[in-house]
């Protein structure tokens, strides 16, 4: 039990260390210097100080950290409701044809993140070939602005995590048992009602990957909002690079790291509870039937 024991924190010791010392140390510090004094020069001073924290009691703030969560939200929610179908349809197909769909799906990854994001700023430009073409059809008039628009922001979002969405859920899905399909049609479910009763309680923990794999970098970004969006589009990102590059306020750029660690953690930790309480619910049954 001992040689078990030691063999399996060899094995574990390797990414600890990792997560120790380039996520959880770092962490550390920044809480420590959003509890810093602001430097004159860009740094911090010694000792100690809450006015980091309470500069974020700002109304603007309040804001910012709301179309944040919202368009985290509605990103990863958007990803989920495309993903889902994906996923199940390149699961179902041949071998040849699922290659094929899911080299599409990374497809995007070959080219650099910044360059994609400056294809669709020119895409939507004033004079960009999405805008003309949408004029030309009568869609919308000379007069519409596409960039610089929350709509426009969330588009590009979901542009760029989707891939993130449909890969653990296509995972899933190829591990998920076609037979039950047939035994739910047997009982008289319908397809709409096996995709949503059958399917998906079935590729639970694949949906999960999916939005933790999605929100976490939409919450943070700070690239997409920058360069498509606005004034008006500021999510918390740009206020940190703001603070750190540019006002040179490091205690204040740290508080709000800290608080958009916080905005990240309470929904994964929600998430994270409600799949335990489920698989311990579905324990329990299956002890049930089998006693």
């Amino acid at each position: 039990m001992k040689k078990q024991t030691l063999r399996e924190w060899l094995l574990t010791a390797p990414s600890f260390i990792w997560l120790v010392f380039f996520f959880l140390i770092p962490t550390l510090i920044i809480y420590a210097f959003a509890l810093r004094p602001a430097d004159f020069y860009g740094g911090v001073k010694e000792g100690w100080s809450l006015d980091a924290f309470r500069s974020l009691a700002r109304p603007n703030y309040f804001t910012i950290l709301w179309r944040t969560l919202f368009l985290s939200f509605a990103t990863t929610l958007i990803s989920l409701m495309i993903a889902l179908p994906v996923g199940y349809y390149i699961a179902r197909c041949k071998k040849s044809t699922q290659n094929l769909l899911l080299l599409l799906v990374v497809l995007p990854f070959w080219s650099s993140f910044i360059v994609r994001i400056y294809a669709w700023k020119s895409l939507l430009h004033p004079e960009g070939f999405v805008k003309q073409l949408l004029v030309h059809l009568h869609i919308i008039s000379e007069e519409t602005m596409l960039l610089y628009q929350l709509e426009t922001v969330l588009l590009v979002m979901v542009y760029s995590y989707l891939p993130f969405a449909i890969l653990p859920i296509y995972a899933a899905a190829s591990k998920f048992n076609p037979q039950l399909f047939e035994a739910a049609k047997d009982l008289g479910m319908s397809r709409p009602q096996t995709f949503l009763k059958v399917f998906i309680p079935g590729i639970r923990k694949g949906i999960v990957t999916a939005i933790i794999m999605v929100f976490i970098p939409a919450v943070g970004a700070y690239v997409i909002p920058d360069l498509v969006g606005g004034p008006k589009t500021e999510m918390i990102g740009n206020k940190i690079v703001q603070k750190t590059f540019i006002d040179r306020n490091l205690p204040e750029a740290s508080a709000l790291s800290a608080l958009l660690s916080v905005a990240v953690v309470i929904p994964i930790a929600a998430l994270s509870y409600f799949q335990f309480y489920s698989e311990r619910k579905q324990r329990t049954v299956k002890k049930r039937k089998s006693a």
